[in-house]
């Protein structure tokens, strides 16, 4: 058979070779649609994306490898508003007519950029990325026994300096890129594994490599000087009786439990995760700027209270609220009674108050939140 050239990981097609990637391409594409078919889902192939040619980098002539151009977004809304899958294959052509073959990875982030999408699963043979195959700055911590589970895009392009030869070069590439773009998490995942995309949604950690927007980094842990600006927020709901009344000296003693969502040295949200025994953790004081809500911050500070959680060994996470409890109810909490509380919390409940009790499960699943909004 035909064998490819690369260059820094980019296939270098030739006009000898382009009529060959034109038929793995859409018999791909064909496979996707008799396997929807087959449960009754609607699909279609298009060729909604315009191509233009690579061209000659540092000398080296990409020949028929090509570069997105343009898509013809309007058509692909149509068509998804429908109902309809659509089906890109990784072939692409200019005004001409000219084929070019396109990196699927590059098609995949121009594309999710274009419907401004939230999150893109590249699903592919891309191996699971660990250390130490993978060299990783000192200070790196988002290791999940040894795989990369989670990384900014910023540490990304780290990553990206310092392995100049990895498989999974190119995708982890576009992800980052993706990111910078306004995408919020891409994920990375070996097709391969069975069953690997509802285990990536499904776990805490997932089983591939999440890069997300500096964005979710802008979460961490509280300080002493961020007690004012935590204080300013919570004060207005606690006035409200959302939130139970806590003192300066009492946000000190615990500030350890705390997390904040901070913007250019500002807080515009916070949250705690306090642990107690039976391996039981509590969520509380979660608070958020209203002028604010739009960007999901408290959304995200459960998300990464609950990753800490289960990376501390909790198998159940409980939170108590008066007014809130929907919005808790909507990212997977459930139902519960004062006899579900750990000892030291339920001797500890207050009658008076009567918050609704509510817990949920990190064994052997947790959710990843992204779609809630507050």
């Amino acid at each position: 058979g035909a064998r490819s050239r690369f260059e820094n990981g980019i296939r270098i097609s030739d006009p000898e070779s382009i009529d060959l990637i034109k038929m793995a391409a859409f018999d791909v594409a064909h496979r996707v649609i008799t396997a929807l078919s087959g449960h009754r889902i609607s699909a279609v192939i298009g060729n909604w994306a315009r191509a233009r040619a690579r061209g000659v980098i540092d000398g080296v002539d990409f020949l028929r490898t090509g570069v997105v151009d343009r898509l013809r977004v309007g058509e692909v809304i149509q068509i998804l508003d429908k109902g309809t899958v659509v089906i890109f294959p990784c072939v692409g052509h200019n005004d001409i007519g000219l084929p070019y073959n396109l990196s699927s990875e590059e098609l995949t982030i121009s594309i999710a950029r274009a419907l401004h999408a939230a999150k893109v699963f590249h699903l592919g043979a891309y191996p699971v990325m660990s250390h130490p195959d993978w060299t990783i700055p000192e200070d790196f911590k988002n290791l999940d026994g040894g795989r990369i589970f989670r990384v900014t895009a910023k540490g990304a392009r780290e990553l990206l300096a310092m392995n100049p030869n990895k498989p999974n070069r190119e995708v982890l590439g576009y992800s980052a890129e993706a990111c910078e773009g306004g995408i919020t998490r891409v994920h990375i995942l070996d097709g391969r594994q069975p069953g690997v995309l509802l285990k990536e949604i499904f776990s805490n950690l997932g089983v591939g490599t999440m890069v997300f927007a500096d964005d979710y980094e802008r979460i961490r842990p509280m300080e002493s000087s961020d007690i004012t600006g935590v204080l300013g927020i919570m004060n207005p709901l606690i006035e409200k009786k959302v939130l139970v009344r806590r003192t300066r000296e009492e946000l000190e003693s615990i500030k350890k439990d705390f997390m904040v969502y901070a913007m250019d040295g500002v807080v515009h949200g916070c949250a705690a995760l306090h642990i107690h025994q039976d391996a039981c953790a509590e969520i509380a004081g979660v608070s958020v700027d209203p002028r604010y809500a739009q960007l999901g911050i408290g959304a995200k500070l459960i998300s990464r209270l609950l990753e800490k959680a289960a990376a501390e060994g909790m198998t159940r996470v409980f939170v108590l609220t008066t007014q809130t409890a929907d919005w808790f109810l909507a990212m997977g909490f459930k139902e519960a009674s004062l006899s579900d509380l750990p000892a030291s919390k339920s001797t500890a409940y207050n009658p008076v108050r009567n918050s609704r009790i509510l817990i949920k499960s990190l064994s052997p699943s947790c959710h990843k939140i992204s779609h809630c909004k507050p």
